[in-house]
């Protein structure tokens, strides 16, 4: 069997010899032979495969202890190895992404002073035109924002109110401002046992929160489902929430686009909501209040049947909160608001 130098050999694998020195310490590509007075190696060109598979893995990022059980599978099982791995990167990824941009925009709003702001607001909540109940809950308040959306069936509503209603109280807290994200965790954790003791006959209902509380220049906000917070700041419209759905996990592992999220039929199939479950789980952030902001808490009556576009034309388009949260619901109903419809809008200023 005609054999090649350890040269020859890593000019056809596209590897270094280096590394074929160290994959043989590994155990991950021993070479065919080894000259026993010099030590020199010696490779068969039936290890190439082998060989070239090791340095694509390599140069996708998978660690070395993930690349020895993938070359110790038949090629069927091994790619579908790969691919389970390339998920959980992603899913990683996208997960580490939302914590860098969320630093991102907390350092650089240290940077910005400004005198003490207030919050201008407005709120619509609306059964829509299918529905013959509403489940929905909305509050807007000097100090505090929310939105709530029951589940569908017995409590629902009960269950959304009782939600807005344990955080009512914040208003009049005298919690500082460095204990906004505690206190406001704490109430949440309250209004999660309050929504789990009002089940009846068997029947467990379930709400969505999403949430802001203000202290002076500080924002709090808290997040549960897929009810969402946007910012409008600047001319550019961003969402703050990340919907807690089975289909929004899809997307988050790479096994959906978001077109195809939106035309799934289980998009609103929750993973995580108050009164269901274990613990309760909420998102909390702490942002900067900077004159000029537009905020909107929304349930998915609006954000489901409304493209983002559009939400940003209303918004950025009306000269006040009454007026934006008068053209979103009005966008909802000529969607054909097939569920109920919560918003509420705050802006940012200075007194």
């Amino acid at each position: 069997m005609e054999l090649l130098t350890i040269g020859a050999f890593a000019r056809a694998a596209r590897l270094t010899p280096k590394a074929l020195r160290l994959y043989d310490e590994l155990g991950l590509l021993p070479p065919a032979a080894v000259d026993p007075h010099s030590g020199y190696r010696y490779y068969a060109p039936a290890q190439l495969d082998r060989a070239r598979l090791i340095a694509a893995l390599r140069r996708a990022g998978m660690p070395l202890a993930d690349i020895r059980a993938v070359c110790g599978l038949r090629p069927d099982a091994a790619a579908g190895a790969v691919d389970a791995w390339w998920r959980r990167v992603s899913a990683d990824t996208a997960a580490r992404g939302r914590v860098v941009a969320l630093l991102v925009d907390q350092l650089s709003e240290r940077g910005t002073t400004m005198s003490e702001p207030t919050l201008r607001y407005a709120v619509r909540c609306e059964t829509g035109a299918v529905r013959d109940s509403n489940e929905d809950t909305a509050y807007a308040g000097p100090a505090l924002l929310a939105v709530a959306d029951g589940m569908r069936g017995p409590g629902g509503a009960a269950a959304s109110a009782a939600a807005v209603d344990a955080l009512r109280p914040l208003e009049l807290c005298a919690a500082p401002a460095a204990e906004l994200l505690a206190t406001l965790a704490d109430a949440v954790a309250a209004a999660d046992r309050t929504v789990r003791a009002s089940a009846t006959d068997g029947h467990q209902p379930g709400t969505t929160l999403t949430a802001i509380l203000r202290r002076g220049s500080q924002l709090a906000l808290v997040h549960v489902g897929d009810t969402r917070a946007y910012l409008l700041r600047g001319g550019e419209l961003v969402r703050l929430t990340q919907d807690h759905t089975y289909v929004q996990s899809l997307v988050d592992q790479g096994r959906l686009s978001p077109a195809e999220a939106a035309a799934h039929p289980q998009r609103a199939l929750l993973v995580r909501a108050l009164g269901t479950g274990a613990q309760v789980e909420a998102d909390l952030a702490l942002r900067t209040a900077i004159a000029g902001d537009r905020y909107l808490l929304c349930s998915d009556g609006l954000s489901a049947v409304v493209a983002p576009e559009a939400l940003h034309a209303a918004l950025a388009g009306a000269d006040g909160p009454e007026s934006a949260v008068g053209r979103l619901v009005d966008l909802a109903y000529a969607a054909g608001a097939p569920d109920n419809v919560a918003c509420v809008v705050a802006d940012v200023v200075t007194a």
